[in-house]
C-alpha cells in the first residue's frame, strides 16, 4: 500500500485523538486541528479577536522562536504520514513546519509532555504552501503516543491527519482471551473493497455503533453480476470463533446474505488476492435490515489465519464487523 492516508488517522478524535496543550491558540484553539469534518469557511465572520478561522491559529510572533502544539495520538502506532492542511490560511499560514514524536507510558499532565519526555524529530523542518493540503511521508519504525506539531514561526493550521500503523499492547490484549481481531483498535485494517461509493470501508471497523447510514460501509447499487467484498488484515492472525454482522441504520439497503472467508497470507501485495487459499469460514448465510447479526464460526484448531474477506450478497451496507477470536501464541 504506497499511499499513506489509506492507513488509519491515529490521531482522528473519534479514535481518542486530543489536542492536548498548545503555546498559543489566541485566533482559534487547538481542538479544530482533529475534527473530522472538512475545514470550511464562513465569510465575514469575526470574534472578539479577529477572523473566524476554522483551524488553530497563533497570533502574529514579534518575538524569537515558533509555536507548537502537542497531540495525544487516540491510537498509538508507527507514524507513516501526515497531512497538514491550511484550507483557507492564505495569507496567514505558517511558513514552515516539522514534526516531533514520543512514546510516553501511563497518564501524564499536559505539561509534563513539555520537558518530561524524549522527543524524537519524525518530519525535519518542511516548507508549507497555503490554502493546501500538504502531504508529507514518514519512514517510521517506532511506536508512538503523542506528537507535537511545530509551525514556524506562527500563522494558522487547518487540519492534521496522522497516518499509520496502529500497534496495540499484545500482551495484555491476549489475557483477555477473546478479542475482536479485527478492530481498528487492535491494528485490523481493510486492504482493499470491490466499492465504497457511499461509506468508506474503513467506517467498517471502527470502535462503537454506527450513528447513521454515512457511518458505515455501502456500496452502489448493483447493475452486474457478482457481488461486493472487502479484505481485512487482522490486528494478529489468529483463530476466529465467532462474526458479528451489523446493519444498523441500512433498512432499505441492507446485503441479502453475507459470508466470510480465511486464510494465511505472507503478504499484503495488492492484486493478489485471488490466489490467495481462501477457505469457508462462514458459508452464505441471510441476513436481516437494521439488524445484529452474531454467528459462529467453525476453524479447526492449529490453523490460524491472517486475512478474511468479507462478501455481501449482492451490494448494501453494513455499519460494523467484528471478528472474534483468540491470538495466535495467546
Amino acid at each position: 500500500m504506497s499511499d499513506f492516508t489509506e492507513l488509519v488517522d491515529l490521531a482522528a478524535e473519534r479514535l481518542g485523538g486530543a489536542a492536548e496543550l498548545a503555546n498559543d491558540e489566541f485566533f482559534a484553539p487547538k481542538e479544530n486541528l482533529l475534527r473530522a469534518a472538512a475545514p470550511v469557511f464562513r465569510e465575514g465572520e469575526y470574534t472578539e479577536h479577529g477572523k473566524w478561522m476554522d483551524g488553530w491559529e497563533t497570533r502574529r510572533r514579534r518575538t524569537p522562536g515558533h509555536d507548537w502544539c502537542i497531540i495525544r495520538l487516540g491510537l498509538p502506532g508507527v507514524i507513516r504520514g501526515i497531512v497538514v492542511d491550511t484550507s483557507f490560511f492564505r495569507g496567514n499560514y505558517p511558513e514552515q513546519c516539522s514534526l516531533d514524536a514520543c512514546a510516553a507510558e501511563g497518564v501524564l499532565e499536559a505539561e509534563r509532555l513539555v520537558d518530561d519526555v524524549a522527543w524524537t524529530e519524525i518530519l525535519p523542518r518542511s516548507p508549507l504552501r497555503g490554502d493546501t493540503r500538504n502531504p508529507f511521508e514518514v519512514a517510521g519504525v517506532q511506536r508512538f503516543t503523542h506528537v507535537r506539531l511545530n509551525i514556524y514561526p506562527d500563522g494558522g493550521v487547518a487540519r492534521l491527519r496522522v497516518y499509520g500503523e496502529v500497534a496495540p499492547d499484545w500482551a495484555r490484549l491476549a489475557r483477555r482471551g477473546e478479542v475482536d481481531l479485527a478492530s481498528v483498535e487492535h491494528g485490523g485494517l481493510i486492504l482493499a473493497a470491490s466499492d465504497m461509493f457511499f461509506g468508506h470501508r474503513h467506517n467498517l471497523i471502527l470502535p462503537g455503533r454506527a450513528t447513521s447510514m454515512a457511518d458505515g460501509w455501502e456500496t452502489r447499487r448493483r447493475r452486474s453480476p457478482g457481488h461486493d467484498w472487502v479484505i481485512i488484515r487482522l490486528g494478529r492472525a489468529g483463530t476466529l470463533h465467532r462474526i458479528e454482522v451489523d446493519t444498523d441504520h441500512y433498512k432499505g439497503n441492507a446485503p441479502d446474505s453475507c459470508s466470510l472467508e480465511g486464510c494465511h497470507a505472507g503478504s499484503d501485495a495488492p492484486g493478489l488476492y485471488e490466489s490467495w487459499p481462501w477457505r469457508a469460514l462462514l458459508p452464505r448465510t441471510p441476513l436481516q435490515p437494521h439488524a445484529r447479526h452474531s454467528f459462529d464460526l467453525t476453524m479447526k484448531p492449529g490453523e490460524p489465519v491472517s486475512h478474511v474477506r468479507f462478501s455481501i450478497f449482492p451490494d448494501g451496507g453494513v455499519a460494523r464487523l467484528r471478528l472474534f477470536g483468540v491470538p495466535a501464541g495467546a
